[in-house]
């Protein structure tokens, strides 16, 4: 153990380069520890602060950039990519909107202590058209924030940090082998999270070629898309007919619609989660048939159906209730 703690510090810099790079990538690796541990070393004169930290800067933009790039290059594809392996896909989506719609490129600040945010900010952001001066800029100031608040604490309490690090050395492989207990419950843990998620959103779907059918038929189903506004901007298909209601008004709006209405709610979300979260909330007001469209978005337009563009601020939560969307 004790030549373990030696390699630590040996290469101390490049361990917090890699493992700050990792976790904002979005790998399963907790940075912000090394940080710590660092700032501490630090303190003892074992690591050299600046460097170290320049280092963390680096690696937090390098990490950050690639997902801003693309964000800019594939929009908001490459975060239903991304939030696959979140543990809450589609609130990522929704907070990431609204911390860079609220607050633009300081958000990016706030994004970093956000779990399951922060990972997804940088995406949202060049998605969304902010610039590479703009995001470059917010960038290396909340880099330089997050890395020196983690390593700050590791120098306040470099004592106490220290006394850890000597029992580490004298528990020898007893100590290796918490460390990995710890990492594995901590892996089992956000398991055990996404499949409550997933538990949370199971319910009964609605195919493509359903869909098509009851369109046809008289009535027709009342579809709505439940993005966001800002979604609905970058990325303008819609189905045709939908009206769009965000998932945050959906039970106030709804309350114009015929309980007995056929309702069919869609997303580009994974696991179809905003769509699930609508459903669940019109089954609850009494909607007694309400589904999510299977795949979303991408499924209708990947099965060659026909698409409309959303203008945005065009009005589409008017629609009166028992009226039938245009198809």
């Amino acid at each position: 153990m004790q030549s373990l703690l030696t390699l630590v510090i040996e290469h101390g810099t490049w361990l917090v380069f890699a493992a700050t790079l990792a976790a904002r990538v979005g790998l399963p690796v907790p940075a912000a520890p090394f940080l710590v541990v660092a700032g501490a070393l630090a303190a003892g004169g074992q690591l050299a602060w600046p460097v170290t930290l320049a280092a963390a800067i680096v690696a937090n933009i390098v990490g950050d950039g690639l997902w801003f790039w693309a964000g800019r290059r594939w929009g908001y594809r490459v975060l239903t990519l991304l939030c696959r392996i979140s543990i809450s896909p589609d609130s990522c989506v929704r907070q990431s909107e609204a911390f860079i719609l609220r607050w633009g490129g300081s958000s990016l600040l706030a994004a970093k202590f956000v779990p399951g945010v922060s990972v997804v900010a940088p995406p949202m952001a060049g998605a969304l058209g902010m610039s590479l001066g703009a995001f470059l800029g917010f960038e290396t100031a909340a880099a330089a924030v997050w890395s020196g608040l983690l390593m700050g604490i590791g120098w306040a309490f470099a004592g106490q940090i220290q006394q850890v690090l000597d029992v580490l050395a004298t528990l020898g492989v007893a100590a290796v082998e918490g460390l990995l207990v710890l990492a594995a419950a901590y892996l089992a843990l956000r398991w055990w999270r996404r499949r409550l998620f997933l538990r949370d959103v199971a319910m009964p779907r609605i195919a493509v070629d359903e869909l098509l059918a009851l369109m046809a038929a008289d009535p027709a189903p009342l579809v709505v898309d439940v993005r966001s506004e800002a979604a609905r901007s970058v990325d303008a298909r819609r189905i045709p007919g939908a009206i769009g209601v965000e998932l945050r008004d959906i039970e106030r709006i709804a309350a114009q619609w015929p309980r007995d209405r056929e309702v069919v709610l869609y997303c580009n979300c994974p696991n179809e989660a905003s769509a699930a979260s609508a459903a669940r909330m019109l089954a609850a007001a009494g909607f007694v048939r309400v589904r999510p469209l299977l795949g979303g978005l991408e499924a209708w337009v990947a099965s060659g159906q026909r698409i409309e563009l959303h203008v945005p601020g065009e009005p589409h939560t008017s629609l009166q209730a028992g009226a039938a969307p245009t198809a």
